[in-house]
């Protein structure tokens, strides 16, 4: 078992950044692929990007490739999301996830409780 937990979420302007964290323990001796999802209110949950475990293949969505940025430290058991140039329809909850192997696939086998991202106009 991998268990996640999100910080680092809160309020932002738009044009602005911010950098979300997820703190994994349990068995983070194996390796894991990570990801992130979003869900705005009324809208199902959508995927953001993901990493493998290595760090060395990233991927996102359309959405926010070019502005959002996926890294892991390994060493500290944690995975970043750094947002830049942030946009009102960025507001959502925020959520990382995991899967067994060295990248990831979905569905995950665990998630976070997530984070709440709001940006202001």
């Amino acid at each position: 078992q991998v268990q996640l937990e999100e910080s680092g979420g809160g309020l932002v302007q738009a044009g602005g950044s911010l950098r979300l964290s997820c703190a994994a323990s349990g068995r983070t001796a194996s390796s894991y692929g990570m990801g992130w999802f979003r869900q705005a209110p009324g809208r199902e949950r959508e995927f953001v990007g993901a990493i493998s475990w290595s760090g060395d293949v990233t991927y996102y969505a359309d959405s926010v490739k070019g502005r959002f940025t996926i890294s892991r430290d390994n060493a500290k058991n944690t995975g970043y999301l750094q947002m830049n140039r942030v946009k009102p329809e960025d507001t959502a909850v925020y959520y990382c996830a995991a899967s067994p192997g060295s990248y990831f696939s979905s569905p995950p086998d665990y998630w976070g409780q997530g984070t709440q991202v709001t940006v202001s106009s």
